[in-house]
């Protein structure tokens, strides 16, 4: 989970309070889903001091900044919700940014592009090399070293995590003094574009950069393999960045004292990047700075149009019935109620009578109106989810539960644990893996070109982005970085696999498989058949087996397991070609069973 560090006398300063105790404090950050790792160290000045603060909640990136996490225990504490104005709407009639939104939701209307004195003209080339960008402008007051430590920090928690790894949004400070406008967001050639990137003092090219320079060598392949790079410059050609690589060593080089800051975000998703920048651009207004908006130009189509002036509110609103709340949280709510509780987690509500989705029945209920810097409201779960922490789960009365009923272990935890008793009999050592991974793991290394993995729709880092149809990836992982144990290496894992299925009412199902591995110099079909007939012996089941064409393993070293005339799993003696790609250099044999099905 995402932890930051915060000055501790920048962050009471933007709650407007302190806490008498540190139980006290702790009580009130469970509001933000957050617990205190660290407390400051007293013996230091009040200015140096910084405090260590746990996010249990990935789907809050508004809260992974000093001003985030103190703008919630504000509001959360009776604080008025803050007003941003700066911010445009969509101008259709019954858009997300209607009159209702902007009276409860409590912003500004719609602000004309016309308005915006600061301009970004995008090339058409980067449509299909990162073809998103969004940006403001923040003035007021000079910027001093804890603002600035906090600015860092937000871009690299938002990049990193919400960003994955750069890969969708990366992010970008300049002094806004050097620039003049407009900015120019270009493809150029990666070989004839120079510039002295930030931490350097010599030019280099772009794919010099990409080779040397450490950010370079980190996340230069984002792009490496396009024609051209993405690149930002003024209008007088001054270097701002290569992003999502690194800033210049001059404009993009912000120091204490600055007054003026340029504020760009570049991505591959224009709804999470405007999300992205939304988010920041709310830290800075409420640390006290004035932000001006920025209108980008795009020579092709984007969700939000071709001329957009960010920050934009692109949210739409959330109906959930009072009955829904009721079966939820075990309590009858009035509507009254969830809009106070609602408006302490920084949303807009208010009572309304409407359909929920797959219900023509008009019911009432609350509508709620996600604050700018929130996009989390996915289904009525979560609009229940902010009822409960705004009233605080003290405000609940404990039931006792009405049934007694005794648990008792289901047919296939019992088959699983038995399954598992035979495979260290046989000589395995059980191993335990996540079944999320990226799609390099679950795909491309496993040679499986043109298969569609189920995918996770909002993914917090592309480590975390499949979910697995097979065990043989995971116990392949665990190979790739076990060279160095004697061999031979005989692993196991008993776990969930998805795959996509139709008849299933979420197209997916989810199986309990065993997969085995054994790798050895003298790996091989046939001793690997053995072990499987060993263990369908001690299962009582009987198997028979034919020939099959599988990427993943040896062409006439593969065969299909058949469980009464159907099909539940594979073996075979693994490809070099998936070998070489996890870096293993001994023969494997795998096996994977569909456990459910022998049942």
């Amino acid at each position: 989970m995402p932890k930051i560090e915060v000055n501790e006398q920048l962050f009471y300063s933007l709650v407007g309070r302190r806490w008498n105790s540190r139980d006290e404090f702790e009580e009130v950050l469970t509001c933000a889903k957050a617990e205190l790792d660290e407390d400051s160290d007293k013996s230091l000045p009040e200015s140096e001091r910084v405090l260590k603060i746990e996010l249990n909640d990935t789907n809050r990136p508004d809260l992974w900044s000093t001003a985030g996490v103190a703008r919630q225990l504000r509001i959360h504490s009776g604080g008025k919700r803050p007003k941003y104005p700066f911010f445009t709407r969509p101008e259709a009639p019954g858009s997300t940014g209607g009159s209702v939104s902007g009276s409860v939701g409590g912003s500004a209307a719609k602000v004309p592009a016309k308005d915006s004195p600061f301009r970004v003209v995008v090339d058409p080339q980067l449509r299909e090399i990162r073809p998103y960008i969004a940006a403001f402008v923040v003035s007021g007051k000079a910027i001093d070293d804890a603002q600035l430590k906090d600015v860092i920090q937000t871009q690299e928690k938002l990049c990193w995590n919400f960003g994955r790894k750069r890969r969708s949004i990366a992010m970008g400070v300049y002094r806004t003094s050097l620039i003049r406008w407009p900015v120019r967001y270009t493809a150029a050639d990666p070989d004839g574009t120079k510039f002295i990137p930030l931490g350097m003092d010599t030019p280099l090219s772009l794919r010099e950069i990409n080779q040397q320079h450490p950010k370079g060598q980190e996340y230069g392949y984002i792009v490496a393999d396009f024609p051209k790079y993405p690149y930002i410059t003024d209008d007088n050609g001054e270097t701002l960045s290569y992003p999502p690589v690194i800033n210049s060593a001059r404009i993009g080089a912000v120091q204490m004292g600055d007054t003026e800051l340029f504020v760009e975000m570049t991505g591959t998703d224009m709804e999470t990047l405007t999300l992205a920048v939304s988010m920041v651009a709310c830290d800075f207004a409420d640390a006290g700075y004035q932000v001006v908006p920025v209108t980008v130009e795009y020579p092709y189509d984007t969700p939000f149009g071709r001329s957009i002036t960010f920050p934009y509110y692109f949210q739409k609103p959330t109906f959930c019935s009072l009955q829904r709340v009721e079966k939820f949280l075990g309590q009858a709510l009035t509507g009254a109620e969830c809009v106070a509780a609602l408006e302490r987690m920084g949303c807009g509500a208010e009572e309304a009578v409407d359909s929920e989705t797959g219900t023509a029945e008009k019911v009432p209920g609350v509508r709620v109106y996600p604050p700018e810097y929130r996009n989390d409201f996915l289904h009525a779960a979560d609009v229940v989810e902010d009822v409960m922490i705004g009233r605080t789960l003290a405000s609940f009365s404990p039931l006792k539960p009405r049934d007694f009923t005794i648990g008792r272990l289901t047919p296939i935890t019992l088959f699983s644990r038995k399954v598992k008793e035979l495979m260290v009999g046989l000589s395995y050592q059980e191993m335990i893996y996540n079944y999320l991974g990226s799609r390099r793991d679950f795909v491309d290394r496993m040679r499986r070109d043109g298969f569609t993995a189920v995918r996770i729709s909002n993914p917090m880092s592309e480590n975390y982005e499949y979910l697995r149809d097979s065990i043989l990836a995971s116990l392949l992982m665990s190979e790739s970085i076990s060279a160095n144990a004697v061999f031979p290496h005989r692993i196991f894992e008993v776990g969930k696999v998805a795959y996509r299925d139709e008849t299933e009412n979420y197209g997916v199902k989810t199986r309990q498989n065993l997969g085995f591995l054994h790798a050895s110099p003298d790996a091989n079909f046939n001793t690997l058949s053995s072990q499987l007939q060993a263990l369908f012996y001690y299962l009582s089941r009987g198997y028979e087996v034919r020939e099959l064409e599988d990427p993943r393993f040896i062409s006439g070293r593969c065969a299909e397991i058949l469980f009464q005339g159907k099909g539940i799993g594979v073996f075979g003696e693994l490809h070099p070609q998936v070998l070489e790609n996890w870096g293993v250099t001994v023969p494997c044999s795998a096996c994977e069973v569909d456990l459910e099905a022998l049942l």
